[in-house]
Formats: C-alpha cells, sequence, structure tokens
C-alpha cells in the first residue's frame, strides 16, 4: 500500500488512523517525556558555542544554555555502531554492529533498546529519520521498540527532497525537504501522544552527503565565502536547528515542556576536514576529533541552566541515564556497559567541581574516573586496530603498528606521543583495550540472515548492498554504499544470492526490480530458493535517465532511477536458512540488466 502525506496536518491523521504497531501499556508511564535529537556526521564544531564564528546555531546554542552541555561526549567513529550503542547502553561490537554496509551495521535483534525498556514502562515510542541498524524485521525499528517509524533504514539517503520513505515497513512519498519532513512526523507524533508519556526519536540524516539543501541555506554560506561543500553542510545544520526551534516551541504550545527532557547528540566527528576545535581526526577516526561530540540535555525545573559537564561520557550512558529519569526498569541481560549520569545533571556547576590533574572527578558521588573504549572497523573486516582507549586524562590510541599516547588536558590537539615517557601506564591501557575488544567480540560477527515471513513484515526487500555475488559483477559505486545496485552482468556464470532465513511456510511471489536498455532486452533470468526454479524473458525495455541531482557539488555518486519491476512468480518455501539466487540463463547485448534488489512478499 503506498500513502502519501503533507506536512503536519497529514501526518496526524495517519496517526490517528491508526496501523501503528500494537500497543503493550501494562501500567501508566511515569517520569518525563523523552526527546532524543541525533544528527548525523555534524561534528563537536559544528556549533557556534563551540567557537565557530561562520556558522549559525542559535537554537542549538540556547538549547545547550537551558540544561547541561556536556564537555567531553563520545561516540563511535561512524554512523550505525553509533546508534546500536546509543539505544542499547552497550559498546557496539557487543551488538554485533560493526560497519556501515553490506549486512554489517544490522543489530542482533536480541538486543534491548530504550524504546523496548520505555514502551514497557508504558511511553508511547517512535522514531523519525534514519535507522541504520537492519532494515528487516525484527531488526527494523518496528522489531526494536518503536509503535511508529517514518524513514529509511540504510545508512544515507540520496534524495532529500520529497523523498520517498517508508511508515512502518510499507513505502511513502513525502513532500518537502526531508528534515523538515521528519520535524513534521515527530511534531504530529508528539501532539498526538500529548496526553500520555512518549519517547520520541529524532535521528536526521543531514548533514550527511550528499549535499542537498534549500537555496536559502546554501546561498546564506555561499555568501559568507564558503565552498560548495562547506556551504552545504553549513546550511543543513542551520536547517537541523531551525527544525529543532520547531520542536522545542511544540512542547510550549503543548504546555508540555517542564515534563520532557530533550538532549541533542550528534553521532560521530564531521564528515569533511572543518573546524573542530583543533581536535585531531574527523568521521572514521579513533582519535579525538573522530568521537567527541556535542551532547546537550535539557529539563526545565530540574537540571540548572548553565550547568557543564566535564567528567568523559559516552553514547553507552544514554540508556541508564533515561531509563533512571523514566523510572522504568533496566534490562537484566544482556550486560550494560554505560553508567547514569544523573549524579552529574544534578549535580554542581563547573566552577565549583574541579578536575585533578591526575584525572579523577572529585566532587560527584560515586563517578570516578573510567576507560572508555573506541573501535573502527573496516571494509575487509574486524580486527583488533584501529582502536583507542579515553581516560579523564590521557588517550592510548592502538595502530597495527605500535600504541601511541596523549596527555588530553596538556596535549588536547594530540601532537605530541608520550608514550616512551609512560611505558607502564601504556602497557595497562593496552592491555585492558586487548581485555575488552576479546571480551566484545566473542559472539563474532557472522552475517545474520535475512528473516523472511513475519507477519508483520509480509515484504522484504533484498537489496544490493546486502547480496553476495561473484564472477564480473559490481557495485556502479566503489564499495557498495545504501542504495547502490549492481552492474556487469556480462556472463551466464555471474550470479547473486542473499542468505534468508524462512520463518513461516507458505507461498511467496518473487519480484526484481531492473533497468535493461532495448539493446539487451530478450535476456533470460533465474531464481533459484527452496529447490525451486522461477524463470522470466526481460521483454520490455526500461532504460531511464538519472532523476534530477540535487546535490550542490555535481556528486553523481547520489544518483538514483526509476527501476522496473520483473516477476517471476510464486514458490512455496518451508521454515528454516535458504538461499536465493538470481542468474541470467542467457545474455542479450552487453549485460543482462542492471540490478537494485529482489522482494520477497509473503501471500500465504
Amino acid at each position: 500500500m503506498r500513502r502519501e502525506f503533507l506536512r503536519s496536518t497529514g501526518l496526524l491523521g495517519l496517526l490517528a488512523a491508526g496501523g501503528v504497531v500494537g500497543r503493550a501499556s501494562p501500567r501508566p508511564a511515569r517520569g518525563p517525556n523523552i526527546l532524543l535529537i541525533l544528527t548525523d556526521d555534524q561534528g563537536w564544531g559544528d556549533i557556534r558555542s563551540h567557537g565557530n564564528e561562520v556558522i549559525d546555531t542559535p537554537t542549538l546554542d540556547r538549547l545547550a544554555d537551558e540544561g547541561a552541555r556536556f564537555d567531553r561526549f563520545f561516540v563511535s567513529p561512524v554512523c550505525a555502531p553509533t546508534r546500536a550503542a546509543l539505544l542499547t547502553g552497550r559498546d557496539h561490537l557487543r551488538t554485533g554492529t560493526s560497519w556501515v554496509t553490506h549486512g554489517r551495521e544490522v543489530m542482533r535483534a536480541s538486543e534491548v533498546t530504550i524504546a523496548e525498556s520505555l514502551r514497557q514502562a508504558g511511553y508511547a515510542t517512535g522514531c523519525f529519520g534514519k535507522w541504520h541498524n537492519g532494515a528487516h524485521y525484527p531488526h527494523h525499528p518496528n522489531g526494536q521498540g518503536f509503535e511508529e517509524f517514518i524513514g529509511f533504514c540504510g545508512g544515507h539517503w540520496n534524495n532529500y527532497f520529497d523523498p520517498r520513505l517508508e511508515r512502518n515497513g510499507e513505502p511513502i512519498r513525502a513532500r518537502g525537504y526531508i528534515t523538515d519532513v521528519f520535524t513534521d512526523a515527530a511534531l504530529a507524533f508528539m501532539e498526538h501522544h500529548r496526553s500520555e508519556r512518549f519517547f520520541c526519536y529524532v535521528p536526521f540524516n543531514a548533514p550527511h552527503f550528499p549535499c542537498q539543501l534549500p537555496d536559502r541555506y546554501f546561498n546564506k554560506y555561499r555568501a559568507r565565502g564558503c565552498d560548495p561543500t562547506l556551504a552545504s553542510v553549513y546550511g543543513m545544520v542551520e536547517s537541523i536547528d531551525d527544525n529543532v526551534g520547531r520542536l522545542l516551541t511544540k512542547l510550549d504550545e503543548l504546555g508540555i515542556a517542564k515534563d520532557t527532557v530533550v538532549l541533542f547528540i550528534t553521532d560521530n566527528g564531521p564528515n569533511t576536514q572543518r573546524y573542530n576545535g583543533g581536535m585531531r581526526g574527523a568521521k572514521g577516526s579513533v582519535y579525538e576529533g573522530g568521537v567527541r561530540v556535542p551532547c546537550f540535555v535539557r529539563w526545565p525545573g530540574h537540571i540548572a541552566p548553565g550547568t557543564t559537564v566535564e567528567p568523559i561520557t559516552a553514547h553507552i550512558d544514554v540508556l541508564p541515564t533515561l531509563l533512571e529519569l523514566c523510572e522504568a526498569k533496566r534490562p537484566t541481560s544482556p550486560p550494560i556497559d554505560g553508567v547514569s549520569l544523573v549524579p552529574l545533571l544534578f549535580g554542581k556547576k563547573r566552577d565549583t567541581i574541579p578536575i585533578a590533574d591526575v584525572g579523577n572527578w572529585y566532587g560527584v558521588p560515586l563517578f570516578p574516573d573510567r576507560r572508555l573504549f573506541t573501535h573502527q572497523a573496516r571494509n575487509d573486516g574486524v580486527f583488533e586496530a584501529p582502536g583507542s582507549v579515553r581516560t579523564q586524562r590521557y588517550r592510548i590510541v592502538h595502530t597495527d603498528e605500535r600504541n601511541e599516547l596523549y596527555d588530553m588536558l596538556a596535549d588536547p590537539g594530540q601532537q605530541t606521543d608520550i608514550a616512551a615517557q609512560h611505558p607502564d601506564l601504556v602497557r595497562d591501557l593496552a592491555a585492558a583495550y586487548d581485555a575488552w575488544f576479546a571480551d566484545a567480540t566473542k559472539d563474532g560477527f557472522k552475517r545474520i540472515p535475512i528473516p523472511v515471513g513475519y507477519p508483520q513484515a509480509p515484504r522484504v526487500e533484498l537489496p544490493a548492498p546486502e547480496a553476495y555475488f561473484e564472477g564480473a559483477l559490481g557495485f556502479r559505486g566503489r564499495i557498495g554504499w545504501a542504495n547502490d545496485w549492481l552492474t556487469g552482468w556480462t556472463s551466464t556464470s555471474d550470479r547473486v544470492w542473499w542468505n534468508l532465513n524462512i520463518v513461516r511456510e507458505g507461498r511467496y511471489e518473487i519480484t526484481l526490480q531492473y533497468v535493461c536498455p532495448e539493446a539487451c532486452v530478450g535476456s533470460r533470468v533465474a531464481v533459484e530458493i527452496g529447490g525451486e526454479t522461477l524463470e522470466a524473458t526481460i521483454s520490455h525495455p526500461h532504460d531511464p535517465p538519472p532523476l534530477p541531482n540535487h546535490d550542490r557539488t555535481g556528486d553523481a555518486a547520489y544518483d538514483e532511477k526509476e527501476w522496473a519491476p520483473l516477476s517471476l512468480g510464486t514458490v512455496h518455501l518451508k521454515p528454516g536458512e535458504a538461499r536465493l539466487t538470481v542468474r541470467a540463463t542467457h545474455v542479450a547485448g552487453t549485460e543482462a540488466m542492471e540490478l537494485r534488489a529482489a522482494e520477497v512478499r509473503a501471500l500465504w
């Protein structure tokens, strides 16, 4: 079913009309509402009050002033790992999430999220934006505690204007700019649940590339002398700032601002080399600049305005903190790595709580120095390096060649490696990292077969980046990021396959999403699964030009196309693991087709 929506009134109508995942509220919710805002690739330096004199972020600056500003808040080096850690309170490697594409972004369904815990406590739960921890139920937001989801599940989106998104697993076509669309959805959700307690998670996808934004933001920063990329990034951040303002205004209008905890966090360091407070590293780096981000928390009447929190804190602390504030039960398993930050939120101000130069924190009960672990996977797998350990004073960086040590109080830019002067400390922190890595990776990272057959998700799309393939085939892009597709299908020996887990017996319809120029019409393809083979001939050409690309730098990496469906018929599948394989039995012309995805739809 395809739905279209327009602005908040249309979204509110959708929410009121039903269709959300069934609610389970065993008791009335207690504690405050939660509005958790996460942005994508916005660095610590992309905030005016952090010393950036080019960018304007008045709402975020005000939000920080009206509550607590965390001075040393850390996340993972890239998107999906940060989201997994944020939602579970666990180091991301423990959740099965190691990277950002090819199924390695998927979080195990056994993980317990903030949404699941708060929903059990009686909260309404909604997620509006970029998920990036699994596209298939039960790894989908609806399977991880969110009753309402509007957004996309991959690592990025190609088109920010009138985007095709999904609502609870079904495609919809939005109207407007994507940041505004997600805000509209969140506003409608909060209004719909204004008389209840709610958890509203708004993971904006900007300022992640592509560089797409309305003219007024782009032109403003071009006029300030920024190149097209920087003007796009800063303009997208200011758009976020305006939309955070809309969210805060809605809380005031509904009369629930004093009953709502607002958190603002970003997911990793900046995605380009730009102002970042003099820190070393950017997105993807285990140095300070790749993992230190803004974190602001406001709760009027509870958290004193102007509070600054200087102890090191991290994304893994968000779940235990929110559950304590909401008087919700913490999961008994799996074990949580984070700690509650409630003592720091309600502690004294910065000017009366000093940091001792040995790195310990005095003045806040039960909050001693700690060790925060960071890891960055590679395209070809999970290895011990690169990684890092941060204490209140030191950061050790573990590379393939050596261990580097930096005094973060004396050398915040990490310019001088002092490992040779402190061999005992290096051995201690390196041993701690080795032990942590061994423990965090003990369950391995075998890619999870794609679940098919859940009643909550009768239609399952199998995208090209989650496929295995052999032969001359390759991704249209270099790596195979989200939204990429397969090209170069020149031989009948080439094949593509997905590993599936059929959870319910029944009949399933198989469809391919393809592009094929007229010269290649007549190619014949076969799908094999569960001992059955379906074949079809491509009898209609479909070779449209790329859709309009709104990228301000002209980057063709974010092109997208309209894809045609090729139905191959139905098969009867029994429960258990199965492999869906696609191959060409005849190649007409230069290649059989380009393939974006296969689709398996339950008919039962």
